[in-house]
């Protein structure tokens, strides 16, 4: 009998630093934990000030990207003549650089590790072309074998 109410008493007990817990913690350890720091990109390494803004909006998916180009602008992909338009349609939003390793040709050449949405991640160009009037003219993006 002894034995019998030591385990109701611990039963109850128990039961009450269970129902006693903060519902706060339960929520904080349900929430998926982040081991890695989120990245800044650096867009200082870009020296010419068009290619940075226009990178920047690229980061950002801010349709302001198509202010820095030509009505219609002549684009390549690999290699391969695109429509810019219908590019940037699809891609602005879902694809950005996520780091950006090297700067050429006055900043206009970006060399960089980039996400292309569904198509994974991988190290990418993009070389910047501008015309007398300061706007770009030209892009070729691709693969930086």
């Amino acid at each position: 009998m002894k034995t019998y109410k030591l385990i109701i008493v611990f039963l109850i007990g128990f039961s009450c630093i269970a129902c006693g817990q903060n519902a706060n913690t339960r929520k904080q350890n349900l929430q998926p934990q982040s081991s890695k720091k989120q990245q800044i990109m650096d867009l200082a390494k870009i020296k010419d000030p068009e290619v940075k803004k226009a990178i920047e909006a690229l980061q950002n998916g801010d349709k302001s990207w198509y202010n820095f180009f030509t009505e219609n602008p002549a684009m390549t992909d690999d290699g391969r003549s695109i429509d810019f338009k219908s590019f940037f349609s699809n891609a602005l939003g879902n694809e950005m650089f996520l780091s950006i390793d090297r700067v050429e040709n006055d900043g206009k050449n970006i060399y960089g590790n980039f996400k292309a949405g569904k198509w994974g991640t991988f190290q990418t160009y993009f070389k910047f072309h501008k015309n007398a009037e300061g706007k770009f003219d030209r892009l070729d993006i691709g693969q930086n074998r």
